[in-house]
């Protein structure tokens, strides 16, 4: 059987228990905003070890509402140039200006040295990703960075579910950490975010925002610009069924990647981009020699039955059309790994059968050349 690049796992248990769930809010017509939405919070942020967790509809919501409640229309954020489009939207649809800052091969994250040379009079805050679950080894010295110079450090943690830098878990290092729960993450509620925080304010303005800035969420009463950023039931009791499972996601995860690990370090043509503290190992990243076709790399993988899932990311921000009048400097490092690095497929019940038929296809592949 080919090996596909993702899969999303619901065990019997699992289907039954949400279909139990989802079967009684069909009942009482509960259908937004309500308990399981409440449970799920409440138990995010036991998971994260935040203050508060704010249920959201999408991980873009989850950047673009601490954007917003931190004010910075027409001021300049410091972003990763590797990173998802959301990222750095949530910037501009704030009315900031994006400053990119290019890319650590290392950790596909950013440096701190980076950001040292991208900082200007007109920068307020910077937005660190935790890209395929790494959380770079530089997070504790960048958070010391920004609070020297009088800046706030916001965490994308979109892969970053249950990561973790010297006993911290993503999205706790800075004022606060943005989570994503789409259909192809490490845990999903199908489309879903979640905000975490310590500080009391950022949640208060959260919870508004999220409901057309009403202060009262059933009273038509309204103090600021929000917008529908709300989560609704039928996520949260996905969510609240993943997470019961995603400690054991991340350990199955962990035992293919030491395989993955093992086999890349006998290919001497490959190295391996690997984290220096607990990865959710959302993605496994590999970077291929300078110089080889990667779309005909993936394609001959696929004919020997394994598929290669998608980049992160295979065009950096500072090269798409749509950000090409906020780039200033060159950034060769982000325009290196992201146009050679490659992502095995990595999923809860994969075998190590399975595995080792990845790396046999690896070594066959660049042999073949």
């Amino acid at each position: 059987m080919p090996i596909p690049p993702v899969k999303v796992v619901f065990g019997e248990e699992d289907i039954r228990d949400i279909q139990g769930k989802i079967q009684e809010v069909l009942t009482t017509g509960m259908l937004a905003q309500g308990k399981y939405v409440n449970e799920f919070e409440e138990k995010w942020a036991a998971y994260t070890g935040t203050k508060h967790a704010i249920a959201v509809n999408s991980g873009s919501s989850a950047i673009e509402i601490p954007l917003r409640i931190l004010d910075i229309e027409g001021k300049e954020v410091l972003v990763p140039n590797n990173t998802f489009a959301a990222t750095a939207m949530g910037v501009a649809l704030a009315g900031g200006r994006v400053r990119f800052v290019d890319a650590d091969p290392a950790s596909f994250s950013v440096r701190l040295e980076d950001l040292k040379t991208r900082l200007t009079s007109q920068t307020v805050g910077v937005i660190v990703v935790h890209i395929g679950g790494i959380v770079t080894s530089e997070i504790e010295a960048i958070r010391q960075w920004c609070d020297a110079e009088g800046l706030w450090l916001l965490e994308d943690c979109a892969h970053a579910h249950g990561s973790e830098w010297e006993g911290r878990r993503a999205g706790t290092f800075g004022i606060a950490g943005c989570f994503s729960f789409f259909a192809t993450k490490v845990m999903t509620t199908a489309e879903g975010g979640m905000i975490v925080t310590d500080d009391d304010h950022i949640a208060e303005m959260a919870r508004l925002f999220r409901n057309h800035g009403k202060p009262e969420p059933w009273v038509s009463y309204h103090t600021h610009f929000g917008s529908n950023w709300r989560m609704s039931e039928l996520n949260a009791i996905l969510g609240l069924s993943q997470l019961k499972r995603l400690d054991e996601f991340i350990a199955w995860r962990e035992k293919i990647a030491r395989l993955y690990t093992q086999g890349v370090a006998e290919l001497p043509e490959l190295s391996a981009v690997l984290p220096p503290g607990r990865s959710s190992w959302y993605k496994y990243i590999v970077l291929l020699p300078k110089g080889l076709d990667r779309t005909n790399f993936k394609k001959r993988m696929k004919e020997q039955g394994v598929s290669l899932s998608g980049e992160v990311y295979e065009i950096s921000l500072h090269r798409q059309p749509i950000f090409e009048k906020q780039v200033h400097g060159e950034f060769p490092m982000a325009d290196d790994i992201c146009s050679r690095h490659i992502c095995l497929p990595l999923y809860y019940g994969m075998t190590e059968k399975e595995a080792r038929m990845v790396i046999d296809a690896l070594r066959a592949t660049l042999r073949s050349d």
